[in-house]
């Protein structure tokens, strides 16, 4: 039975006293925040509107102001939404997140002005102002506003559609609270009939059960669920598409992949190619999955076969101490200051929430601001995927903390774009490490097998689900209604397409798409394909090459948000704007298949 939050060892838990002793301390900073019960909240802004053009001095000012006050309410979002997630049905927490989350909206309403005020300074007086030493800190920032320039719209207009946001959030916070605390799913039964706890966890764990009753259970129950409520789900996912296009059409974008892309210089031809190069390239995961079919024995093989090991009698399971450890020894390439600072991550610091307990948020991330620690959530099984997902989370964590150190404020972010190349960069050096320790040729092909597994759902799973994600868009932006039959047939076809002929497909996958909270984020999914095709660019590079190579990676690390994220891996060392990392990738991909088809036989 999953155990409650209270009965969770602290131990287990991630230090969030570090970042306010209590909730108490947490509400005496909210109100220094939000000193008033009604609007204007943000009085301190309010002094430089309609001056920014005056003076360089001025406009310095303005944008100290903004962002300190910005960094403020990142700090005690942190704070809220690390608490809610931690039992998303647990009131106070739920109450002091929703009071941030609307004073955040609050504060993007209120400041809306800013940016078409940046535009409307003359632009020789603009040019001026940014080669100003007193400026020179802002001068990149100052770049991307000029940039929008045709996609910002005047200060009303700005103003109406900050006003918007927080109504316009609604369909994925219905989605969250649905999927992560109303759905139960109850036991199933695995062949020997005993009862199992399915939950989102546990689902993950049983597919790879070799059990394979256990398997179909799992499979059948959670997506039933969904499938239950695919009318209430389809509403969700309708209302999110069409918040991404009322904000494409009122910037005077062309599509809503022009949106979210333009704002990080990234051309829409990549995200087209991204799907073109896995096409060309599919018969890649055809032939693995063919070799999956043979090595299982089975006459017909589904998707709930696609994911348990073909090393039947070899497994990994590691303590949680165990994976930290792993985590830990696989990062020594990076220089002894990255692996201690990590160390003292896990070890000291206690970044990590490490198991599930009842009503916490599924998944894994990781999280923090300016002004606190990482902090990664996880809901550890002991399974050596989980390993993997620690390490993932961890080279977010370490990108994070590298960035704050050396970049202000203002840069210290990093776009997805850059953010899932670290995170599957420490995902390729965990492997590394893991295969050049294999001691047997049955250990070696357990994790060539997990190495495939990665890569599959990374690159060819996220590819497929951003070529969905891209359908759903260019229904919407043609006045088509979105249907639960429309997209369960689309999904449907592109599973057909992506795993051919030799996977059995079962109806119920065609409703799976409704699971996936990443397509309420806005074309956020091809960015984790891309981030595995640079990744191993990267990590063959640093482990291959000597202290340059190395420095120039810590340097894509430290460098934040302080260049457009293409620039800043070609720094690095990879050029995303070619196919060549993707199509390298997949080549490996099929190397892999052929040396576990050989280690197998």
């Amino acid at each position: 039975m999953t155990i409650k939050r209270k009965d969770v060892a602290k131990s287990d838990t991630w230090n969030i006293e570090a970042l306010y002793p209590t909730l108490k301390a947490w509400e005496k900073d909210f109100k220094t925040v939000c000193k008033v019960q009604k609007p204007p909240f943000f009085s301190e802004m309010k002094c430089f509107q309609g001056t920014l053009a005056t003076s360089a001095k001025q406009l310095k000012a303005a944008l100290d102001t903004f962002f300190g006050m910005e960094r403020k309410l990142r700090k005690l979002y942190t704070y809220a939404h690390l608490r809610h997630d931690e039992d998303i049905a647990e009131e106070t927490y739920k109450k002091a997140y929703d009071q941030i989350t609307s004073l955040y909206h609050a504060f993007a309403q209120e400041n809306s002005w800013l940016q078409p005020e940046i535009l409307a300074i003359a632009p020789a007086t603009l040019k001026k102002y940014t080669k100003d030493s007193k400026l020179k800190e802002y001068d990149f920032f100052l770049e991307q506003v000029v940039r929008l320039k045709p996609h910002t719209l005047n200060e009303n207009e700005e103003k109406l559609l900050a006003l918007a946001d927080q109504a316009l959030d609604a369909p994925h916070r219905a989605f969250s609270a649905m999927t992560d605390a109303d759905f139960k799913f109850g036991d199933i039964l695995d062949k020997d009939g005993k009862k199992m706890p399915l939950t989102h966890a546990s689902f993950g764990l049983y597919l790879r059960s070799q059990d394979r009753t256990l398997r179909k259970n799992a499979f059948s129950t959670l997506l039933g669920k969904y499938q239950q409520y695919e009318n209430s789900l389809t509403e969700l996912t309708s209302g999110q598409m069409q918040k991404h296009l009322f904000h494409a059409r009122a910037r005077n974008y062309d599509s809503c992949l022009d949106a979210a892309l333009f704002p990080k210089n990234v051309d829409p031809k990549v995200y087209h190619s991204l799907i073109a190069a896995v096409h060309e390239n599919i018969g890649a995961l055809h032939k693995y999955m063919k070799l999956r079919k043979k090595v299982l024995g089975l006459k017909e093989m589904h998707l709930y076969d696609a994911y348990v090991p073909l090393v039947d009698s070899f497994d990994m399971k590691l303590s949680y101490k165990e994976g930290e450890e792993l985590v830990i020894d696989s990062v020594a390439p990076l220089g002894s200051d990255y692996q201690q600072a990590l160390k003292a991550g896990f070890k000291t610091d206690r970044w990590v929430d490490r198991y599930e307990n009842l009503n916490k948020r599924s998944g894994a991330y990781s999280s923090g601001c300016y002004d606190s620690m990482p902090y990664i959530l996880m809901n550890y099984k002991g399974i050596l995927r989980d390993v993997f997902t620690l390490a993932h989370e961890a080279g977010h964590s370490m990108h994070s903390m590298l960035s704050r150190k050396t970049q202000p404020y203002h840069y210290s972010d990093y776009t997805i774009f850059v953010a899932e190349v670290a995170s599957t960069f420490n995902e390729e050096l965990l492997m590394t490490k893991l295969i050049q320790k294999a001691k047997t040729k049955k250990e070696k092909a357990f994790l060539i097998n997990e190495k495939l597994e990665d890569i599959r759902g990374t690159m060819f799973r996220q590819t497929m689900f951003a070529e969905f994600e891209l359908f759903m868009h260019q229904q919407v932006e043609k006045r088509e209604p979105l249907t639960p039959a429309l997209l369960k047939k689309e999904y449907e076809r592109l599973n057909r397409y992506y795993f051919g002929k030799d996977v059995a497909m079962d109806p119920l996958i065609a409703s799976e798409w409704s699971r996936i909270p990443h397509f309420y984020y806005g074309f956020y999914v091809y960015q984790y394909a891309t981030g595995i095709s640079a990744a191993l660019a990267l990590a063959s590079r640093v482990l291959s090459g000597g202290k340059k190579e190395r420095q120039d990676y810590l340097n894509f690390l430290q460098s934040g948000s302080s260049d457009y994220p293409l620039e800043l891996l070609k720094k690095a060392g990879v050029d995303m704007r070619t196919t060549e990392p993707v199509t390298k990738a997949i080549q490996k991909f099929s190397a892999l298949t052929d040396e576990l088809e050989a280690l197998l036989k």
